[in-house]
């Protein structure tokens, strides 16, 4: 890319529509950087479904000049500066001060629409709040984030996307030397718990009421035609626990762990973001721990809804000064949106457990002991999870202990006898329970050993073929294609267990 500076950027159509609205908030939230330097620059992959969706100009992203614009390297404005975002948060229940450490916006690209995306780098180098780190990321996590993200959102789950992974020429010191790289994120916002509790610090109360605000323009403008002022602020709250809710119960349904649920990795606008030690389940244990540095189990798969709660319970608090003067009147206030979550979930979880075994007309009773029983014997055969909804969707006979197992053939018994009389009552159709089922059983997802096998030849060889196959299929992962069923399989053998790692 020795050429790239001999570009003239007159001949190429601006990258992006840049309106940076951030920046209307207190200075204190941010600071301003300047343009990035990398010794050798190169696109590796460029996402051109989305990039499609944003109405960016496909060939210009891939221009020399593009490349650069989208590394943070060349502005294509000198008003439209990138930054770095200050906030704070909770990592493992420990308070810090943090902010964009290897990170920073470039801006908020409007598409034809006039809808906000961020448009955010990870990985471009040091920041004012880098503290001790390099700011760099290495390829194998730019690259995990890129198709987890991806997965995600094939399954229909709120999550930030990922644009573009560019290789930087540099090498960093993570396990070794590693070749270094840049992913370019977009989300709807970068707004977090976090970025609440950095702006509750200020003793006056101006910059947690900015941003409250700002949120509420950004994200939730309807409130302020349905409410007044003075219940703003716990609207506010209540539609953030019911939007957490919505995606844990998500998270959830299709076996997903986070495994770094901090508070500065819970989003405001209620999308999936920050992939770093998270995993797929394949055997179902509902105390599933996959990140090497949750050694008490605190991110666990059945604690997210639980964590999810904590996490809520901090954002209530920074927002207390804004919901009532009288401070006990506040925290009763709070604590009653907060204490929602746990009906919401269960709602959530419940109603999407049904459709995961085609249970579309309503028995309380019996669906809790179908759905609830269900799980109870995956636990004990130690059955995979996706696999086993996969069978029961498609009626086929899995090679595993579960489905051999008598106490599970009484279950298939009474399942299958329910959805009979519900079809023989004129309650659904024939076909119902099989298409909602099919609707919400995925036959794909980034098996932890198929993602690491992926990687790992990316990473050790420059190899892409074993990526580029994984990546083809997870796209429209409920269709159970012939090139979906060679991920099936669980886990091969591991020389331990398997761990996932942030890459920080």
């Amino acid at each position: 890319m020795d050429n790239i500076n001999n570009v003239d950027s007159r001949d190429i159509p601006h990258i992006f529509n840049m309106d940076t609205s951030y920046k209307g908030l207190p200075r204190i939230m941010y600071c301003k950087e300047a343009p990035k330097s990398y010794k050798e620059l190169d696109l590796l992959i460029l996402n051109e479904d989305l990039a499609k969706d944003l109405g960016l100009d496909i060939g210009a992203l891939k221009s020399p000049y593009g490349i650069e614009v989208m590394a943070g390297a060349r502005l294509e404005d000198e008003k439209d500066f990138p930054i770095s975002q200050a906030y704070a948060g909770h990592q493992f229940g420990y308070f810090t001060l943090l902010g964009d450490g290897r990170a920073m916006l470039l801006g908020e690209h409007l598409d034809k629409s006039g809808r906000r995306h961020d448009i955010h780098l990870k990985g471009s180098g040091r920041t004012v709040y880098s503290r001790g780190g390099d700011g760099k990321a290495s390829l194998g996590p730019m690259l995990r984030e890129y198709l987890i993200s991806e997965a995600m959102n094939e399954l229909g789950i709120a999550t930030s996307r990922s644009l573009a992974v560019l290789t930087t020429g540099e090498s960093v010191y993570r396990n070794g030397m590693e070749p270094g790289a840049v992913l370019v994120r977009v989300a709807d916002s970068h707004l977090r718990v976090g970025s609440f509790q950095f702006a509750a610090l200020d003793e006056e109360g101006n910059n947690i009421k900015a941003l409250a605000d700002y949120t509420i323009d950004r994200h939730y403008p309807y409130l302020r035609s349905s409410h007044q002022e003075a219940e703003l602020y716990l609207s506010l709250l209540g539609e953030i626990v019911k939007k957490q809710a919505k995606l844990v119960a998500d998270w959830m349904l299709v076996g997903f762990i986070h495994g770094v649920m901090n508070t500065d990795n819970m989003t405001i606008a209620g999308y999936t973001i920050d992939y770093g030690p998270c995993a797929f389940m394949d055997i179902y244990d509902k105390n599933t721990v996959f990140s090497s540095i949750d050694r008490d189990g605190r991110y666990a798969y059945s604690q997210q809804p639980h964590m999810a709660i904590w996490d809520l319970s901090r954002l209530a608090e920074t927002l207390l000064p804004l919901i009532a003067d009288d401070q006990d009147k506040a925290i009763g206030l709070v604590s009653g949106q907060i204490e929602k979550f746990n009906k919401y979930y269960s709602d959530y979880f419940f109603e999407g457990m049904k459709r995961k075994l085609g249970l579309l007309t309503d028995n309380k009773e019996e669906d809790e002991l179908l759905v609830y029983g269900l799980l109870v014997l995956m636990e004990k055969y130690k059955a995979d999870y996706t696999n086993t909804f996969i069978g029961l969707t498609y009626n086929e006979e899995i090679d595993s202990e579960l489905f051999k197992a008598g106490d599970f053939i009484s279950w298939h018994g009474l399942w299958k006898t329910r959805l009979a009389d519900d079809i023989a009552k004129g309650l659904v159709g024939p076909q119902d329970s099989f298409l909602a089922m099919k609707g919400a059983n995925p036959a794909m997802i980034a098996r932890n050993w198929a993602v690491d096998e992926a990687l790992e030849d990316v990473t050790r060889k420059g190899d892409m073929t074993k990526f580029n196959r994984l990546l083809a299929a997870i796209k429209n992962p409920y269709d159970n294609r012939d090139d979906q069923k060679d991920y099936r399989k669980t886990r091969p053998s591991l020389p331990g267990d398997f761990k996932t790692y942030c890459g920080t």
